[in-house]
């Protein structure tokens, strides 16, 4: 299906109210395909993503001769094939849109003994990929990829991988999954350094999974050889799904909502920070932690927000939000300002440009800059946005009509799937006033 296809009408006003569960969270998704189809015996999971993004990390899985039972309403059981029990797939694995399953899937191909290749959509194939091969080829892989770094990659097999003590230059939760998971096809112990606390969900799964990755601080650690064992895997709802409902919530008087079963791990949860100094009323309730993770229920209320300096620590902690955040950002008094977060520009869109095309597209003052945006609060107008098949804009501009003072109409927005099939319904359900054509 193509973006083009699909286009959102808002229309201005409502609340949201209720308690919802949003859907599940994308990172461990990806990842319980991943190491389950790895390990050696059966994983269950429940709470799977069904986005096209984790659906094609586990079409690959099984064009590499995996056994996967995948009845839908998130239950996915894998027969596990044990480190080295991959088979050569007929054909190119195609990942769409994914990113995740790209990066991720290059460091497992790099270990293998046949030859593949990586390949996905239009967007996936602008996104850069020598942040992943040149470590994997430091460690002794193979890799072609196309003029510029970019996508299909080619990764020959049958070369010998040797570890490495690897200084990330980025904060790249992607990149340095990639490095530890080739690590474990390695002789001898890979290590990954980040400049800035990323998502840690490959590291907790693999610990859970049996594979001991030793950390300290910045620093992971895990040796070449090991084994994984199959689990079982529980997944929280996403925060970065949930991050739309927290704005939503947040700038449209009257809501209050409380989404059940969160994950609010530490390298993700920086949108409830960034909102709660914006003047949100947020409250994270029964925090609790299921399969290695921490869970809450999160209840906003409506706010009045402030607009403020983003601390720059926070960035890599919501790279994934900040969509939605703009959208806070444009609803708030006064002057929001982010620096250090030029990764948006490498995202499924260039987020910074095109939220603030968007912004203007609506009446809001948004000046881009290399590294950030400035953005001028007030409130947003009618207007029609162009998402530019990114489904993170597509649904922080549906959250911004609750305040608009006319309808929103949002253009190329199929990839929703990619990440939160079932968004327009939940949204309806709760009370933005969204309909799809």
């Amino acid at each position: 299906m193509s973006g083009s296809d699909t286009v959102f009408n808002v229309k201005p006003g409502g609340a949201l109210h209720g308690a919802v569960r949003v859907a599940g969270d994308k990172s461990i998704s990806h990842r319980s395909i991943m190491l389950g189809s790895l390990a050696e015996g059966v994983t269950e999971v429940n709470g799977f993503l069904e986005g096209d993004d984790c659906l094609a990390t586990m079409n690959a899985f099984r064009a590499m001769g995996v056994s996967i039972d995948h009845h839908g309403e998130g239950w996915v059981r894998i027969e596990g094939a044990g480190l080295k029990g991959l088979q050569k797939p007929a054909g190119p694995l195609d990942l769409g849109n994914s990113g995740t399953s790209m990066r991720l899937l290059a460091g497992i191909c790099a270990g293998q003994d046949f030859d593949v290749t990586l390949t996905g959509d239009a967007s996936l194939s602008k996104r850069p990929m020598r942040r992943v091969t040149e470590p994997l080829e430091a460690m002794g892989a193979r890799i072609e990829t196309a003029a510029g770094g970019t996508p299909p990659l080619k990764i020959a097999g049958g070369h010998l991988l040797k570890g490495m003590d690897y200084v990330l230059p980025m904060a790249s939760a992607q990149v340095k999954s990639c490095v530890l998971l080739a690590g474990m096809y390695a002789e001898g112990e890979t290590c990954t350094t980040e400049p800035a606390p990323t998502r840690d969900h490959t590291e907790r799964m693999l610990n859970g999974f049996g594979y001991s990755v030793q950390r300290q601080g910045a620093r992971a650690c895990l040796q070449g050889g090991g084994k994984l064992t199959a689990a079982r895997i529980d997944v929280p709802a996403d925060i970065s799904s949930a991050a739309f409902f927290m704005v939503g919530a947040s700038i449209a008087p009257n809501s209050d909502i409380t989404l059940e079963n969160v994950g609010i791990n530490p390298t993700r949860d920086g949108v409830i920070t960034i909102l709660r100094e914006m003047g949100a009323n947020i409250e994270v309730l029964n925090p609790r932690e299921v399969c290695g993770e921490p869970v809450a229920d999160i209840r906003v209320r409506a706010a009045r927000l402030q607009g403020i300096a983003i601390p720059e620590a926070q960035v890599p902690l919501a790279i994934d939000e900040f969509p939605a955040i703009f959208v806070a950002a444009a609803c708030a008094e006064g002057t929001t300002v982010l620096t250090g977060a030029e990764e948006l520009r490498v995202k499924e869109s260039d987020r910074i440009q095109v939220m603030a095309d968007g912004l203007q597209a609506l009446g809001i003052s948004a000046e881009p800059t290399p590294d950030g945006i400035r953005i001028q609060g007030g409130q947003p107008g009618a207007g029609t946005v162009q998402s530019h098949g990114d489904h993170r804009i597509s649904m922080s501009f549906a959250m911004a009509a609750l305040r608009a003072r006319g309808e929103i109409i949002i253009e190329d927005c199929a990839n929703v799937n990619t990440s939160f099939p079932g968004f327009v319904e939940l949204a309806a359900s709760c009370g933005l006033n969204i309909s799809q054509n």
